[in-house]
């Protein structure tokens, strides 16, 4: 088929990849215009235009969509079967919709109608949720509100990040694009409506990566660290500096029959238990004790707990905020 496809990250990347190398005709490619990047901020092209000039497709970077007739006859000019549309940052409006034959197809990190919106993977790991997954749809005027055609499941790793989880999917969903273009050509893709049980996953703010240890279980503060690892980190304030925590887990009770740590049960949350460069570092939360195990001081780089602490005087009782 002719395809049209819309994505920026590398996400849409492995997208586009699957489907070129399912012998699929691009016709052209839309992207987002190059960005500034890098401590030098040069404008940098996005995985997916990287990818087309590396295969040379035709490649389209409108600033904006919405009421551009310039770029609605280009695509209409293309004569696409069909429009791919992966994590292009961008909502398409009806006239956009309407243009090729068999309509817009749209990959989605999440099994809708669950996770609606831009960040449905961190909020599955932000949820601390046991189950995701990649959902192919129809696309219409709303927001990830379409005709779902295929799902497939995947388990998150207890440890997962946000990060690692993003990569898997970004390859579960271009092998699901391909399955689902393969249904669409022979006539046979599903048509199912969502219902009404949906959930939002609105766009992350910074205010979510300040740990608040006064209301937040040891489970929940590493479900945050994962969920923001490696978008910005999760950070506590430690004598005015900010740390970051990138990797943390949860004192097991075996752990703690081999280990004397200061009674913690009058203690503040938020309280340095233990502080040792062999044993680590523990902190008391509202429910549970946090181990931190990758860690990343102010205006320095990430590094393991031990390496940190050896360099570094936290005491037991100090509090973090």
């Amino acid at each position: 088929m002719n395809i049209v496809f819309m994505g920026t990250p590398d996400f849409a990347k492995e997208s586009l990849e699957a489907i070129v190398e399912a012998g699929h005709k691009v016709v052209g490619v839309v992207t987002n215009i190059d960005r500034p990047q890098g401590r030098g901020m040069k404008l940098q092209p996005s995985e997916v235009k990287k990818y087309a000039l590396e295969k040379d497709l035709p490649i389209y970077q409108p600033e904006r969509i919405k009421n551009n007739k310039q770029f609605r006859m280009e695509i209409e000019g293309l004569k696409p079967d069909v429009i791919c549309v992966v994590a292009y940052g961008k909502i398409l409006p009806k006239k956009i919709l309407e243009i090729p034959k068999y309509g817009c197809i749209n990959v989605h990190a999440s099994l809708l109608p669950k996770y609606r919106g831009s960040a449905p993977i961190q909020w599955a790991v932000l949820n601390g949720d046991k189950i995701t997954g990649v959902t192919t749809m129809y696309m219409d005027i709303g927001m990830d509100t379409g005709d779902i055609i295929l799902k497939e499941e995947v388990e998150i790793g207890e440890e997962e990040t946000t990060g690692e989880l993003w990569n898997r999917l970004s390859k579960k969903g271009g092998k699901l694009l391909v399955k689902t273009l393969e249904k669409i050509e022979e006539g046979t893709a599903p048509r199912q409506k969502q219902g009404e049980d949906y959930t939002i996953a609105p766009m992350l703010s910074k205010d979510m990566a300040k740990i608040d240890w006064e209301n937040e279980s040891a489970q929940q503060i590493k479900n945050r660290v994962r969920g923001l690892n490696p978008i910005m980190g999760a950070y506590t304030n430690w004598k005015g500096k900010k740390i970051k925590f990138w990797k943390v887990d949860i004192v097991r009770s075996e752990e703690l029959e081999k280990v004397t740590i200061e009674k913690s049960n009058e203690l503040k949350n938020g309280t340095i238990i233990l502080a040792d460069s062999k044993e680590g570092l523990w902190i008391k939360s509202k429910e549970g004790i946090l181990k931190v195990v990758e860690i990343q001081g102010e205006n320095a780089k990430r590094m393991n707990i031990q390496e940190f602490l050896r360099g570094c005087s936290m005491k037991v009782g100090e509090e973090l905020n």
